[in-house]
């Protein structure tokens, strides 16, 4: 079973933030990550984003962090525009811009959430996307997180309290991720053993912030192209499914308490608003389902999935677009079991939905590409690469990074090196290309160790394979594996040009590590072999 976020660091950041009082020994220290000298007295845009990249050197490596490609593609295509927004109207400074990471990821959970970490990071769990029906609900909810971020209310809540200890702050941090993940007993334990005070039980955000970042929001929202009814459906959705909150389902409700005057503001900017009618929701249909389907990998689940379009027909809803949706799930499910001819029984009938729907040119477009993506992973885990290859000749002139992971996926799937050689020699140089533009890709750099193996190419493939750590921010994984493989480049047949490469960006991570220990621990001295902590 998979241990949530903020269960594996609890024990190490408080005991770091204990470590890190005057007086501690150094040796402890450089085992345990500190949260600076000054954090409680002022947290600059430089301090805030150092806090966020060290949670997310934890949270990527963490196995629910997702890396579906299709999932992370249609985020981004929210995200990007609210960001960009956010900076024309002015609520993004120059330095905000530059310093902040302006990343957002996805958790495998089924809950009912989303959060900002400091930085510029925004997580939205599964199940939020899966429990959405239109974009703009989902953009909704990302705007206004975003908005925490600009606003700056996870800094200032951190330093408004000149007497919060760097234990306390340490707990109050831990309690965002744990409540993220929907445990309100490890979020209460965070804050507790930091020795927070009463009234900082959490760093839920006060009344007064939550209205800002429900009106700078919508007015991002807005901004970036989403119709502002999305904030005040999500609002509603979420008031009718109060009484669930206790069952753990809606975590977002507890760190963003509804009231009737958040729902009664958000019903009057709309009421000031163009009308605007939802957009896309054909395609969203599907990566809701796509959602539903991914974020809770148990047996039971996907089989009660599986027969999900069973009840289709009864589903009602504007346009039909749950029956695309639900089709789409018992597709994906029946793939996941490996019922292949349930999947494309099921996958035929959502094309047939998509094409009785007929939603208008372009969100037939979108839709349809979605199930031609599908299809190629039917034909995948089905070993039949040939029918993938053909479903996606379907796309010509896309190049995007769904398309380039979904035809390495079917390349891998080839057989062996020997049958399949041109299609992985072209699955290797396209990675290549990718990773040499995209160096942070952790996913594709996985996957081209995956190609390496399979052509024979065990030096490249470790390497890769460290690169993939070091993209994820896993320095110390990374670091041992280049050095394994430069311990093999010392036979007499090793690849003397990969060689070279491995202990020049062996000597580039060790650096970046000290760099990153330095910035922790400054004035002291740090061995060169001392880790980063996990």
């Amino acid at each position: 079973m998979k241990k949530p976020f903020a269960t594996r660091p609890l024990l190490t950041l408080l005991a770091a933030a204990t470590l890190a009082m005057p007086g501690a020994p150094l040796n402890a220290q450089v085992n345990l990550p500190a949260l600076g000298d000054s954090v409680s007295q002022d947290l600059d845009v430089n301090a805030e984003r150092q806090l966020g990249d060290r949670y997310m050197r934890m949270i990527r490596i963490d196995p629910a962090y997702v890396q579906d490609p299709l999932l992370r593609e249609y985020m981004d295509g929210i995200w990007n525009p609210l960001v960009t927004a956010a900076r024309k109207l002015g609520h993004i400074s120059d330095d905000i811009q530059s310093r902040f990471a302006w990343e957002n990821f996805l958790v495998e959970d089924k809950s009912v959430n989303a959060f900002a970490l400091p930085g510029g990071f925004v997580g939205t769990h599964l199940g939020l996307i899966a429990m959405t029906v239109s974009r703009d609900e989902l953009a909704s909810v990302i705007g206004h997180e975003i908005s925490h971020v600009t606003q700056r209310h996870i800094a200032r809540r951190i330093a408004g309290d000149s007497k919060n200890s760097m234990l306390a702050i340490a707990g109050l941090l831990l309690g965002v991720l744990a409540a993220s993940r929907g445990n309100a007993d490890l979020a209460q334990a965070g804050i507790v053993g930091g020795q927070a005070a009463a009234q900082q039980m959490s760093l839920n955000f006060s009344r007064d912030m939550e209205r800002e970042a429900d009106r700078v929001g919508f007015n991002v929202l807005v901004e970036a192209g989403f119709a502002g009814s999305g904030m005040v459906s999500m609002f509603e959705r979420m008031e009718q499914a109060y009484h669930l909150m206790d069952s753990g389902a809606y975590p977002y409700l507890r760190s963003h308490p509804l009231t009737s005057e958040r729902i009664g503001d958000a019903r009057t900017r709309l009421a000031l608003e163009p009308f605007a009618r939802p957009r896309g929701l054909a395609e969203h249909a599907l990566m809701a389902a796509r959602a539903r389907v991914l974020m809770d990998p148990r047996v039971e689940a996907w089989q009660a999935l599986e027969n999900y379009d069973a009840g289709a027909r009864n589903l009602k809803d504007s346009g039909g677009f749950e029956q695309l949706g639900a089709r789409y799930a018992s597709a994906l499910a029946a793939i996941k079991l490996r019922h292949f001819d349930r999947a494309e029984g099921a996958l035929r009938s959502a094309e047939l939905t998509l094409q009785l729907l007929n939603p208008g040119p372009q969100e037939m477009a979108t839709a349809g590409r979605q199930l031609v993506y599908l299809r190629a992973e039917l034909a995948q885990a089905r070993e039949r690469p040939a029918d993938g290859f053909a479903a996606l000749d379907k796309l010509p002139g896309e190049r995007s990074r769904p398309l380039l992971m979904q035809r390495v996926g079917l390349a891998l799937a080839s057989g062996p090196a020997a049958t399949a050689g041109p299609a992985l020699r072209d699955a290797a140089d396209a990675l290549q290309t990718h990773v040499s533009l995209v160096p942070n890709d952790a996913l594709a750099w996985s996957q081209l160790a995956l190609v390496w193996e399979k052509l024979g190419q065990p030096l490249r493939a470790i390497r890769a394979r460290a690169e993939s750590h070091a993209a994820a921010g896993d320095l110390n994984g990374a670091i041992d594996r280049m050095r394994s493989g430069l311990r093999q480049s010392r036979g007499p047949d090793a690849d003397q040009v990969e060689a070279s490469v491995i202990d020049a960006r062996l000597r580039a991570l060790v650096y970046e590590r000290q760099s990153i220990l330095g910035e922790m621990y400054r004035g002291r001295y740090i061995p060169p072999d001392v880790e980063l902590p996990n």
